[in-house]
């Protein structure tokens, strides 16, 4: 998974009750692009250090 600041990140929910979160990606420390993300996430606006899951694609900006 690559990304860049700037892209969103969505991780849908695994499980019936699970909702979907979509989040801002903030930082990315590897200069290729890799995980580990700071991501502003847009439901709880708090912003955590993510690592993604296979639930999760990225969406980049243009």
């Amino acid at each position: 998974m690559k990304a860049a600041a700037g892209d969103t990140v969505i991780v849908e929910g695994t499980h019936v009750m699970a909702h979907r979160r979509q989040g801002e990606i903030v930082e990315v420390h590897d200069p290729d692009g890799a995980p580990p993300y700071l991501v502003h996430w847009t439901d709880t606006d708090s912003e955590t250090l993510f690592f993604p899951g296979p639930d999760a694609h990225i969406i980049h900006s243009e």
